[in-house]
């Protein structure tokens, strides 16, 4: 069989026409099987579709995500679970200790059982903590360790000394501070004065409050940022709070040892009240100039907006660092409140999404006192 009309047949499913003559052979006939119990039903059908289904059967289900797992890459696999999950409303799949350790564990997967968490029976719990727990410890290895890189960089170059030692001259800043004396008959440049880093500070330099938004459709927004928030809270030269909200306000400071703890103290769903959070968050300012705040919401404010927008004015003309991120995720492009979007943007407030590879370089740029939205308009366009 050609290989371009194997691939619309199993595309098409039965709905392909039988008169193109393309006969599957046995192992695409379990290929098509398994693509036909999710994509053959009608989405919220529970029970057998048109041909195929994965019905509420245990046993059905456990062998359905093992022939995904030999049929597809681990990519498609992810994205078949997920369809499953909204399609097929099969969430009974994530609430089975056997069940749950055969799924492939995303961030997606993370962001489901962190929605179930408070219907998920007792026995489903630790397992779904291990699936959780694979799934930080796979994020940490691609970006903690980048991040307190990045992070530490800049804390150490923030301060600017002109007694520098010889191996702490910043010699590109040196250089341009000094190009009036050049000298014609030396044929080079006598500095007048030395720009360099100040020796490393060990006490606290900066004070981070990051505010998530934990409504629905931030799910993807909340795993990254809970655990960016356990590897900010590991510098020592950081203070880090982090705070969750919908209606109401939580401050998860205190569980940032474990992002895995972080994650299961937030509740996904609910309305949302950013004023709120807001309030909240002013009150752990003490210093504005060192506060760098991150507010990650898709701004659909459920408060009372006009509050929420003099709020975010008070607050900048503080001397704080506010950046609101529309969101923190890989999915693409967001839905966002596109009006409070561009209400905050007025206020000179940096208002844009952003990939978790880029959260790094965004916050050692907040602890440089850079122009974020210059910084943003540069690496995210």
């Amino acid at each position: 069989m050609d290989e371009r009309m194997r691939r619309w047949r199993l595309v098409l499913g039965n709905e392909a026409d039988p008169e193109t003559g393309t006969t599957l052979s046995a192992a695409d006939k379990s290929v098509d099987a398994a693509l036909a119990a999710l994509y053959d039903a009608e989405p919220g059908e529970q029970g057998p579709g048109r041909s195929a289904g994965l019905g509420s059967s245990a046993p059905r289900v456990a062998r359905w995500l093992g022939d995904i797992r030999q049929y597809f890459p681990s990519t498609v696999v992810q994205v078949m679970q997920r369809d499953a999950v909204e399609r097929l409303g099969i969430t009974r799949m994530l609430m089975e200790p056997e069940l749950l350790g055969a799924v492939e564990p995303d961030v997606h997967l993370v962001s489901t059982l962190l929605a179930l968490n408070e219907v998920m029976p007792e026995e489903t719990k630790q397992t779904a903590r291990d699936v959780v727990g694979r799934v930080v410890a796979e994020l940490e290895a691609r970006l903690a360790e980048r991040t307190r890189a990045a992070v530490t960089g800049a804390l150490d170059r923030a301060g600017r000394t002109t007694r520098p030692r010889h191996s702490d001259i910043d010699w590109d800043r040196t250089i341009r501070a000094n190009l009036k004396h050049f000298s014609p008959a030396l044929g080079t440049i006598v500095p007048d004065r030395l720009v360099g880093y100040a020796r490393r500070n060990h006490s606290v330099q900066r004070d981070i409050v990051l505010a998530i938004d934990q409504s629905g459709s931030m799910a993807e927004s909340v795993v990254y940022a809970s655990l960016f928030g356990a590897v900010l809270g590991s510098i020592r030269t950081l203070r880090t709070s982090l705070v969750v909200f919908d209606t109401a306000v939580v401050d998860l400071t205190d569980q940032l040892e474990d992002p895995v703890d972080v994650l299961f103290g937030t509740q996904l769903g609910g309305g949302t009240d950013i004023n709120r959070a807001l309030a909240y968050c002013e009150e752990l300012v003490t210093k504005p100039a060192d506060t760098v705040m991150v507010l990650i919401s898709d701004l659909y404010e459920g408060g009372v907006r006009e509050e929420m927008l003099r709020r975010a004015r008070a607050l900048a003309e503080s001397g704080v660092q506010l950046i609101a991120l529309l969101a923190l995720a890989d999915s693409g492009t967001p839905s966002y409140d596109a009006e409070n979007a561009a209400a905050l943007a007025e206020l000179g407030i940096p208002t844009f999404a952003c990939t978790p590879d880029l959260f790094p370089d965004l916050m050692a740029a907040a602890i440089r006192h850079e122009d974020i939205a210059g910084w943003a308009a540069t690496n995210l366009s």
